[in-house]
């Protein structure tokens, strides 16, 4: 298995595209699959059209379902950060995207994102595994 950890900076942006990190990692690995993992208990991967308000729509529905106020046992943090917590429960920790020839197959409007609520820790990192296949 092949793998690199990446960092990600979410202090102006609750989505960020990894889409070309991951391309640039699949390169010249054949044939496999791709794992995309976030090592953290308050952040998540989706695979979303970008750019067209999409990712937005994700954050706006998000925030709709997990309001930042006093109603969460886990406590600690900026009001609210129980929500951070329970954001892995809706959105995955991980994506496995099938790699042919270097290239993840992923849809025409297909991007894959960090989705990342929690205002009080902006840096993530962020692992990429390749196993071939």
């Amino acid at each position: 298995m092949k793998t690199e950890l990446i960092d990600v900076d979410t202090s102006h942006r609750r989505t960020v595209d990894l889409s070309g990190a991951v391309r640039t990692f699949c390169a010249s690995r054949g044939d496999g699959l791709c794992s995309v993992f976030v090592p953290h208990a308050t952040a998540g991967v989706a695979i979303l059209e970008t750019g067209a308000g999409s990712d937005d729509d994700l954050i706006d529905a998000l925030e709709r379902l997990l309001p930042r106020d006093d109603r969460y046992r886990h406590s600690h943090g900026s009001p609210g950060h129980g929500a951070d917590h329970v954001l892995p429960g809706i959105v995955a920790p991980s994506v496995t995207i099938p790699v042919q020839a270097g290239e993840p197959l992923l849809g025409t409007w297909q991007s894959v994102v960090l989705v990342d609520l929690n205002r009080d820790n902006p840096r993530r990192s962020v692992r990429l595994s390749f196993i071939g296949g």
